[in-house]
């Protein structure tokens, strides 16, 4: 267990075994979330741009008016 004491501007320094073990180095991310009076903090993984490029390039086939019209109003 690592302990770590909150500043009070709100901030917290990621104990340095924590660090290690995941990897993490300045400017990474990391997500809180919120569960049953706990907190769950997890490393975000940086965006890859160019796989998201790639992948909103082949989305294209799938942006007809047909496809609208097919997709939007169905229930």
């Amino acid at each position: 267990m690592e302990i770590a004491t909150l500043t009070a501007k709100g901030q917290v320094t990621v104990p340095k075994a924590v660090r290690e073990a995941l990897g993490l180095r300045q400017g990474d991310q990391l997500s809180w979330e919120l569960e049953d009076g706990s907190v769950r903090v997890r490393a975000v993984a940086p965006l890859d741009l160019v796989y998201l490029q790639g992948l909103e390039s082949s989305l294209g086939e799938w942006s007809s008016p047909e496809d609208e019209e097919a997709f939007c109003c169905w229930r």
